[in-house]
Parts: structure tokens; C-alpha cells; sequence
């Protein structure tokens, strides 16, 4: 059977698959076990707080571009129905998980559609064979074909702090008892 005849098959199946909790939820697993680094920096875990509840969420997601070390971009595969995509939304304040890096504070922007086109066609240069396998999967989970500048898939921006930030909301803050600081150099006793 010809290569092409199978993409759409593949591809709803592969959209299928993404509907599945377990399936979905492995990698974040992984990730908190403090195991990211083996997926590398193609994969990020997003921690973010949920816009009702103000419990912490997690998602696990692909980074289609990268600017510099400390901002990555990755696509809301499901469009605006996308969880996690509504929850920064409402609160921008996130943390990031990546390579060796675990929870640092970063800050989320949801991209304008050219920046977002931009980015898509970086990631569609660069890797030509992953997106011929994604892009089928992604007009699935959309529910609508995706356009030669990217239309109809939301992308957001993720730039990370180079320091601890802020707890994020719903999450405790940790106090130092100072009466359990060692001793300062330079004060015998």
C-alpha cells in the first residue's frame, strides 16, 4: 500500500490516541520523576494553574521552536478547546520542565498569528518529516484544515526566568526558619 493511502489512516488514529487519558498523562509521569532530560529539549512539561480550581496542572508538549536557550514555543495541538492553553490565558505565570531543568519559573505568551506562522514554518523547514506526520494529526484534533501560514493552530510562547520566581497561585510558599541558619565564616565561637 502506497505511503500516502496510510496517512490518513495513521493520522486518525494517532488523533485518537491523543483523546486517551493514560496515554496522555505517561510522559508527565516521567517528568516528575525527574526524568525529562531522556525526551531531551524536544519535549517541555508545563505546569500551570487551573483557571477554576487554582490547582497546578500539567501538560506535556512539543516544542516547535526555539528562539535562545530560555524561550521555547510550542502549539496547542486542540486549538482553543485546549485546557492548559485556556488556564495561561488566564494566568500567564507558569513553570517549565525541560532537559535537565525542572519547574523554573517562566512567563506565557499566547503568539500573533504572523509570529505563529513564522515559527510553524521554522519548525516545517527543519523537520519536513515530522510535520508530514503531524500535520494530518493536528487538522484532526482541530477539527479543520491547517493553512500554509499556520492559520487555526494556536501557538504560545514560553520564556523562562534565570531565577526562583514566585510560587505559583494555589501553591505554597517555602519560609526559612532563620534560626536554623548555619553559623556565618569569619564568626568563631
Amino acid at each position: 500500500m502506497p505511503r500516502a493511502a496510510r496517512t490518513p489512516v495513521t493520522a486518525a488514529w494517532a488523533a485518537r490516541l491523543l483523546r486517551v487519558r493514560w496515554a496522555v498523562r505517561a510522559p508527565v509521569l516521567v517528568f516528575r520523576a525527574r526524568l525529562g532530560f531522556l525526551f531531551g529539549s524536544r519535549l517541555l512539561m508545563l505546569e500551570h494553574t487551573g483557571r477554576a480550581t487554582g490547582i497546578r496542572r500539567y501538560a506535556v508538549l512539543e516544542t516547535v521552536h526555539r528562539t535562545d536557550r530560555g524561550t521555547y514555543v510550542v502549539a496547542a495541538g486542540f486549538g482553543d478547546g485546549s485546557q492548559w492553553l485556556r488556564n495561561i490565558r488566564a494566568d500567564p505565570r507558569v513553570r517549565v520542565s525541560v532537559g535537565r531543568r525542572s519547574s523554573v519559573p517562566a512567563t506565557a505568551r499566547v503568539l500573533t498569528p504572523g509570529e505563529a506562522a513564522a515559527a510553524l514554518g521554522a519548525y516545517r523547514r527543519r523537520h519536513p518529516r515530522a510535520w508530514a506526520a503531524l500535520k494530518p494529526v493536528f487538522e484532526g484534533t482541530l477539527g479543520a484544515p491547517i493553512g500554509g501560514d499556520g492559520t487555526g493552530l494556536p501557538m504560545v510562547e514560553l520564556r523562562l526566568s534565570d531565577r526562583r520566581g514566585p510560587p505559583l497561585s494555589g501553591q505554597r510558599a517555602v519560609v526559612r526558619n532563620p534560626s536554623r541558619q548555619p553559623p556565618r565564616e569569619g564568626r568563631g565561637r
